[in-house]
C-alpha cells in the first residue's frame, strides 16, 4: 500500500460526472494533488446529487457517464500521476424507487422467496415488508393497478405473479409488502434502516455472498489498478465492522483504505482493523481547537445564559438522545429488546434505550473493545437504578455472546442514537459557540492547548501516519473558513456578546438556540444571500426539533425564519458589515494557519472541492454548490508566473499556500516524516504554533491573531532554527539558521513553510 500524498474531494452529480472530473485532472495535478477523491460512483436514486443512496452496487452510475467515462477518468488520472480514491457505501441502499433497485424490486415482488430476501436486514417473522409511504392508512383507497405495477401517485411497486386482477385494495392485500401511513415507520418498521430514513434499507454485508455481490464492481476496478483507495461510509452501522474491513483488506490488499469512523476525544480505532485510519474528523477537531482562544469561553457561556440558551451540555444531549429512542427509533428499540431474555417487555425496552442513550462514543466493538460498553452500562445504572435487574441481564447476555444477535444489534444501533441525538439534534440546541458543534467535536470542550496538540500530532505520526486529515467535508456543519472566522469571535467575546444582545433586542428570532446560532452564522458566512441563509436556518430549526420539525412543520415560525434575513439587512445591515470588516483579516489569518497545519501535520490531507480559495459554506446542501474551477485555474496560472498575493478577499494567498504545500508533499515526501514540537521564546511566544516534520522542514503558524496585534506583534519573539540556509516555500524568502526573528519570518504571511537548503 502506498498512501497518496494528498487527496482532492470532488462531489459528483448529474451534470458534473466522470467527464467533468476528467477535465480537471491536469488542473489538480498542477495544484499538487496526489489523488482524486470521488463521492460514490455506483448507480443511485435517479437525480441524486450526492450518490449515497445507492440502488445497484453492480453498476457504475449512468448519470455520471457510466463505465466508459469512468475508465477514461481513471486512465487520465493515472497518466497524470494521480490516484483515484472512491467512496463506497456498504451499510445501506436506497429503496425509494423500487424499479431503480433490482434487489429490492425482487424482494417486493417475490417476498421471502426472492434470492435477495436476506440481502436486506428484514425481520421476516413479522410477515409482510412494511413500506411506509402513504399519507394516511386510508389512502390505500387511492391505489391503482397499471399492468404489473401497484401505483400510489408517483410511487410504483411490483406485483407478485398472478396477483394483478381484482380491486386494487385486494391486489394490495395479496402482495409481499404492505403500504402504510408513513408515520408508522418509526414504530413498526420491520427492516433495519440508515438512521431514521426509511427509504435507506440496511444491507447484510456481513454475509460473504452479499459482500461479494455488493463489492464485485468496485473491487474489479481496484484489481485493475484504476481505483487506488477506498473510503468506507458509516462503518459503525455494520454488524461487525472489524470483520468487514478485514474481508475488504483481503480483497484489496494494496488499496489505501480509510473509514468514516467518528472518534470521540481519547478514542482510538480498534487495533485489529487493517486500515490506514479515519476520514479525518479527529484531526479537524485538533487543528481548530488549538487556534481557539480559551479566554472566550466564559463570555459565550454568559451570553447563552442571558439569552436562555441551555448551557448544560450533558442535559441537552441526554434529552435529545432520549427523544430519539422514545419517538424516532422505536421500532429498532423494540426489535432489540425482544432479544433480551428473562426480562419483561417494558423493562427490556427501557434498559436497551437507556444503554444506548448513555454511550460516550458511537458504539463499542465487543469483544475487542469492551470498556465503552462497560461505561455505558454503568452510566445507565446510575441514571436508572430501578432498571438494575434489566440492565444486568442485558449486560450479561451481551458479554456471554458478543457476536450474537443481541450484541450485534444494540452496538450497531447505538451509533444511530448518538448521531441523531447528538450531531443532528443537540448540535442545533446547544448553540453556545457553533464552531465547536462539528462532526467528531465535543461542544462542551473549549479547544485544546498547544502541548496537547503536539502530543496528539506525534501520536498520529507514530500510530497512523497515513490516516486522512480534513478541515471541510460534505458532512461538516460549516466550512473551514467559516469556522476560522468564527474563532475570531472568541478573541473579542465580550464585544460580540454585547452586539448579539443589542441585535437580538432589535431583530431577534423567537427561539433562543436558533437566535444565537443565527447571529454567529451571519457574521461567520457574510456575505451570504437571503436564500442560502434561510435554507440553513430552516434546516437548523427543523433539526433542533424545538419549534418545528421536518415532519411537523410550524408554518408561522418557519415564515418568521424566512423573513428574518431581509429584516436583518434592513435594520442592521450596515452594523453587520462593519463588524465583519473588523474580524475578516484575523479570520483570514486563522484560515491560513489551520490550512497549513492540516496540510503539514501527520496524515494524508484532503482538500474539499473549492476550498483552495476562501469558502464560507454552511451545512449540506450549501457545501455542494458548484465550484468556479476556471477562476482557480486562472489564479493558479498567475501564481505560477510569479504572483505572491496579498492576504485579501480574493483568497489567492490561500491558493498559493495549498499549491506550494501540496507540491512539496508530492515532490519531497521524505520531508514529511517524524514530528517534533518547537517552542518560541519572547513576549508573543504563545501566539506561535511551530513544529518540525524532519530535520529539514519547519512549520510556523500564527494563533490568536487579535491578541497578537493587541500585544504589539512579534517584536522580540524568536525561534531557533537548525544551522544552514532556510527558504520559505510560500514566499521564496531566505533565512539563516540559528535564532530567527519571528517578525522577519512572518513579515508577509501569518504562516511559513521553511525548507533547509531550498533554492539557496
Amino acid at each position: 500500500m502506498t498512501a497518496p500524498s494528498s487527496t482532492y474531494r470532488l462531489q459528483l452529480r448529474p451534470g458534473f460526472g466522470f467527464d467533468e472530473a476528467r477535465a480537471l485532472v491536469d488542473q489538480l495535478a498542477t495544484l499538487g494533488v496526489g489523488a482524486l477523491y470521488l463521492s460514490p460512483v455506483l448507480e443511485a436514486t435517479p437525480g441524486s446529487t450526492h450518490g449515497y443512496d445507492v440502488t445497484d452496487p453492480t453498476r457504475l452510475r449512468e448519470e455520471l457517464g457510466g463505465q466508459d467515462a469512468f475508465r477514461a477518468l481513471a486512465e487520465t488520472a493515472r497518466d497524470a500521476g494521480l490516484g483515484v480514491v472512491v467512496d463506497i457505501v456498504p451499510n445501506h441502499m436506497s429503496v425509494e424507487v423500487p424499479e431503480a433497485n433490482p434487489w429490492w424490486h425482487s424482494v417486493l415482488r417475490e417476498g421471502e422467496a426472492s434470492p435477495y430476501a436476506h440481502h436486506f436486514d428484514i425481520d421476516w417473522s413479522r410477515g409482510r415488508v412494511l413500506v411506509p409511504v402513504l399519507g394516511s392508512d386510508s389512502e390505500v383507497a387511492e391505489l391503482t393497478v397499471e399492468g404489473d405495477q401497484l401505483v400510489y401517485f408517483d410511487h410504483r411497486f411490483p406485483l407478485a405473479d398472478g396477483t394483478g386482477h381484482g380491486d386494487p385494495q385486494e391486489v394490495h392485500d395479496r402482495q409481499h409488502y404492505e403500504l402504510v401511513d408513513w408515520r408508522r415507520g418509526n414504530t413498526e418498521l420491520n427492516y433495519r434502516r440508515f438512521f431514521d430514513i426509511t427509504s435507506l434499507a440496511a444491507v447484510t454485508v456481513e454475509q460473504p455472498g452479499v459482500f461479494e455481490q455488493a463489492h464485485r464492481e468496485i473491487l474489479g476496478w481496484v484489481e485493475a489498478g484504476a481505483v487506488t483507495g477506498l473510503r468506507i461510509d458509516h462503518p459503525d452501522g455494520l454488524a461487525d465492522p472489524g470483520a468487514y474491513v478485514k474481508r475488504l483488506r483481503q480483497a484489496a490488499p494494496d488499496a489505501w483504505i480509510v473509514v468514516e469512523k467518528i472518534l470521540h476525544p481519547g478514542e482510538q480505532l480498534p487495533g485489529s482493523w487493517p486500515v490506514e485510519g479515519t476520514t479525518g474528523y479527529d484531526a479537524m477537531r485538533e487543528v481548530f481547537g488549538v487556534l481557539l482562544d480559551p479566554a472566550g469561553e466564559q463570555a459565550f457561556t454568559s451570553l447563552a445564559d442571558r439569552l436562555d440558551v441551555p448551557t448544560d451540555y450533558a442535559a441537552v444531549e441526554e434529552e435529545a438522545r432520549r427523544m430519539v429512542t422514545d419517538r424516532i427509533l422505536v421500532a429498532e428499540v423494540r426489535r432489540i429488546a425482544a432479544l433480551v431474555e428473562g426480562i419483561g417487555t417494558d423493562a427490556a425496552r427501557a434498559a436497551v434505550a437507556e444503554t444506548m442513550i448513555a454511550f460516550g462514543v458511537y458504539r463499542s466493538y465487543l469483544p475487542e473493545v469492551g470498556s465503552t460498553w462497560s461505561d455505558a452500562i454503568e452510566a445507565a445504572r446510575s441514571r436508572r437504578p430501578d432498571l438494575s435487574e434489566a440492565l444486568g441481564a442485558l449486560d450479561q447476555q451481551v458479554r456471554d455472546d458478543p457476536h450474537g444477535e443481541l450484541a450485534t444489534r444494540i452496538q450497531q444501533t447505538s451509533g444511530m442514537v448518538v448521531a441523531k441525538g447528538t450531531e443532528d439534534t443537540t448540535f442545533y440546541r446547544y448553540t453556545r459557540f457553533g464552531a465547536l458543534n462539528e462532526v467528531g467535536g465535543s461542544p462542551q470542550v473549549w479547544g485544546i492547548g498547544v502541548d496537547e496538540f503536539h502530543r496528539l500530532a506525534a501520536a498520529r505520526e507514530a500510530g497512523q501516519p497515513s490516516t486522512m486529515t480534513a478541515l471541510t467535508t460534505h458532512d461538516t456543519k460549516r466550512s473551514e473558513d467559516t469556522r476560522a472566522r468564527m474563532a475570531v469571535l472568541a478573541e473579542i467575546a465580550d464585544d460580540f456578546a454585547a452586539k448579539v444582545v443589542e441585535w437580538t433586542e432589535r431583530c431577534g428570532l423567537d427561539e433562543p438556540s436558533l437566535n444565537l446560532l443565527a447571529w454567529q452564522t451571519i457574521v461567520g458566512a457574510w456575505p451570504i444571500s437571503d436564500e442560502r441563509l434561510v435554507d440553513y436556518l430552516l434546516k437548523a430549526a427543523r433539526e433542533s426539533k424545538l419549534r418545528t420539525t421536518w415532519t411537523e412543520p410550524d408554518e408561522a415560525f418557519e415564515n418568521a425564519i424566512a423573513d428574518w434575513p431581509r429584516a436583518v439587512r434592513e435594520v442592521l445591515g450596515r452594523q453587520i458589515e462593519d463588524f465583519v470588516a473588523r474580524i475578516a483579516a484575523p479570520g483570514w489569518s486563522n484560515s491560513l494557519s489551520q490550512k497549513l497545519v492540516q496540510l503539514t501535520t501527520p496524515g494524508v490531507p484532503d482538500v474539499y472541492q473549492g476550498t483552495e480559495l476562501w469558502d464560507f459554506s454552511l451545512v449540506d446542501p450549501d457545501n455542494r454548490r458548484a465550484v468556479d474551477h476556471d477562476l482557480r485555474r486562472e489564479l493558479m496560472r498567475r501564481i505560477d508566473e510569479g504572483l505572491v498575493p496579498e492576504v485579501d478577499q480574493s483568497g489567492a494567498a490561500k491558493l498559493l499556500l495549498v499549491q506550494r504545500t501540496l507540491r512539496l508533499r508530492r515532490d519531497r515526501p521524505e520531508l514529511f516524516s517524524g514530528y517534533r514540537p518547537l517552542a518560541a521564546e519572547g513576549p508573543a511566544a504563545d501566539h506561535l504554533l511551530a513544529y518540525a516534520r524532519s530535520d529539514d522542514l519547519v512549520v510556523l503558524a500564527t494563533r490568536l491573531p487579535v491578541g497578537l496585534e493587541r500585544a504589539g506583534g512579534w517584536s522580540g519573539t524568536t525561534l531557533d532554527l537548525s544551522e544552514g540556509g532556510w527558504t520559505d516555500v510560500l514566499t521564496g524568502d531566505a533565512f539563516d539558521g540559528g535564532r530567527a526573528e519571528v517578525e522577519s519570518v512572518l513579515r508577509r504571511y501569518p504562516v511559513a513553510l521553511l525548507v533547509r537548503g531550498e533554492n539557496r
